[in-house]
């Protein structure tokens, strides 16, 4: 599954380079033009990293940030700050607020994507990993295979993106909307319950091997217990 980036910036010279590169690199990208579009595009769908101009119209990115942090749903957000303020304080400024990262203006792309993987690297290894584990369930995702205590499961292909979507954020509790945007793709159309299908097929495939790992949120979602 391709980590997803969404891009915080109203320089369309800027948003067009960046597309380019991440998309070169295959991740999947979105744009935000202000500070208020950020806010809503990150409350329907978690980005796996926000690249964040300071400058932004209507809300300065230094507010969004600030704002992310603020939420419980938003606060591990990995955040890289954009922006031509290049002085220490301003730095000093923007790492305090929670920014992960901080790239000053005109930036050498070849640094912004090394920086870029560092930091998803440190806050989402998961999506740097070839292994993934999350208690008894090894994913291999060169070779394409699950293993539970020993015992290789045969998944459909929906059924791994699922379990690999949970393996990279266990713990965390996810909505039938936000599993449909990270598992199908926000340009597919698929029912909502159609989700509790394929979580029925993977918890049947999964207890072959074990306990059911996977918790029902009641009026929630899902989540792939932690341990």
């Amino acid at each position: 599954m391709k980590p997803y980036v969404l891009i915080a910036e109203d320089d369309h010279s800027v948003c067009e380079l960046l597309c380019y590169n991440l998309v070169s690199e295959d991740y999947e990208v979105a744009v935000a033009n202000d500070g208020e579009e950020a806010m809503l595009m990150v409350n329907e769908r978690t980005p796996d990293l926000l690249l964040l101009d300071w400058m932004l119209p209507k809300v300065p990115g230094i507010e969004v940030c600030r704002r992310l942090r603020n939420k419980t749903a938003t606060k591990n957000v990995p955040i890289i700050m954009l922006t031509a303020r290049g002085e220490e304080s301003d730095r000093i400024r923007g790492l305090d607020t929670g920014a992960d990262d901080y790239i000053t203006k005109p930036f050498s792309t070849t640094e912004l994507m090394a920086r870029l993987r560092a930091v998803m690297r440190r806050v989402r290894p998961g999506l740097s990993e070839d292994l993934l584990k999350a208690g008894s369930i090894t994913m291999d995702r060169v070779a394409h295979t699950v293993m539970r205590n020993g015992n290789q499961l045969h998944l459909g292909p929906t059924e791994y993106r699922l379990i690999e979507h949970f393996m990279q954020h266990p713990g965390r509790v996810f909505s039938r909307e936000q599993l449909l945007d990270a598992v199908w793709g926000s340009d597919v159309y698929v029912e909502p319950r159609t989700v509790d299908v394929h979580v029925g097929r993977l918890r049947k495939i999964l207890k072959k091997a074990g306990e059911d790992p996977i918790r029902t949120v009641r009026s929630a979602g899902y989540a792939l217990k932690a341990g």
